[in-house]
């Protein structure tokens, strides 16, 4: 399979060169080793010194949005399916230094808590066929990156970068992924771009359906759209008939079994709904807002 990507890819290096350290780069990163970095590549490769894989990464002329493009084609060629889903998801890479673009202490999900690190936007694909990652951006914080010049410069970012919230990230990559054409019904993601209302409207206008995580204080409308109301409130008013034991898939820790719940929203045929998640154990709830394409049925059987 190896082969096949590269040879996909060949052509957006400029040289030889760096297309060979690309190939023993990623051989790398696919292979056991414990510690990942240029110098541990390096060595995997065979290599004395890491010069030709930090070249790869610093001063190296290739395309890499082309290659995102080559490889997003390549999924879709492999796992593609009406029944895709594109998933947002955000990453955190803990530094120790100050000059990695955009690193500086912010909250990292990874970590759980603050830490001096990068965030990456990632978007992935998943079908019944299988899931890979297709895109990739770099949050860079407004204050200490995209207003500071002389930072910018020093780290290698384009002059025309401007600043971008993670929501507006992600917007770029789904917009960017249904316009190559991949084939996606659905789209999910966590709280930090399901309250983005920007992109709940974009989705909505190219018919495509999501399941978006939103904070227990969110407002939507039910009753016909006569009633504005808090998600948790709305919840709590719900009848005990009106929830269904449901798996969401096996976890680390085995089977994750849930009692779920929908509310039918702002009276617009069913479309948009609020579906809230229990936990059978504690109680806790989390929350969802949905938009149901009309090509799909509703509600589910």
């Amino acid at each position: 399979m190896l082969d096949q990507v590269m040879a996909r890819v060949a052509g957006r290096f400029a040289r030889v060169e760096p297309r060979a350290a690309a190939r023993a780069f990623v051989t790398g990163l696919l292979s056991g080793l414990e510690r990942k970095n240029c110098w541990s590549l390096a060595e995997h490769a065979g290599h004395r010194r890491p010069d030709a894989m930090q070249r790869l990464l610093r001063s190296a002329r290739w395309d890499a949005d082309a290659i995102r493009d080559d490889l997003r084609g390549l999924v879709v060629e492999h796992l593609g399916h009406s029944d895709g889903v594109l998933i947002v998801d955000e990453t955190g890479f803990l530094k120790k230094g100050v000059h990695s673009a955009g690193v500086q202490r912010q909250y990292s999900g990874t970590a759980g808590r603050i830490e001096n690190c990068q965030i990456g936007v990632f978007l992935a694909y998943a079908s019944p066929h299988g899931r890979a990652l297709i895109d990739r951006r770099l949050y860079l914080p407004k204050d200490t990156w995209c207003a500071n010049e002389q930072r910018r410069r020093q780290a290698g970012i384009p002059e025309q970068t401007a600043f971008a919230t993670k929501p507006q990230l992600a917007r770029e990559m789904i917009v960017a992924a249904l316009d190559a054409g991949t084939p996606a019904d659905w789209v999910t993601a966590d709280e930090v771009y399901g309250q983005d209302p920007t992109l709940r409207t974009e989705l909505e206008a190219r018919g495509v359906g999501y399941v978006l995580a939103v904070s227990c204080d969110t407002r939507v409308r039910i009753n016909d759209g006569r009633t504005r109301i808090r998600a948790d409130t709305a919840a709590a008013h719900l009848p005990d008939s009106a929830w269904q034991h449901r798996s969401a898939g096996s976890g680390a820790k085995g089977p994750r079994v849930y009692r779920w719940a929908w509310i039918a929203l702002n009276g617009d045929g069913q479309r948009r709904q609020l579906l809230i998640r229990r936990n059978t154990t504690t109680g806790e709830r989390a929350f969802y807002l949905c938009f149901t394409p009309s090509r799909c049925r509703w509600p589910p059987s």
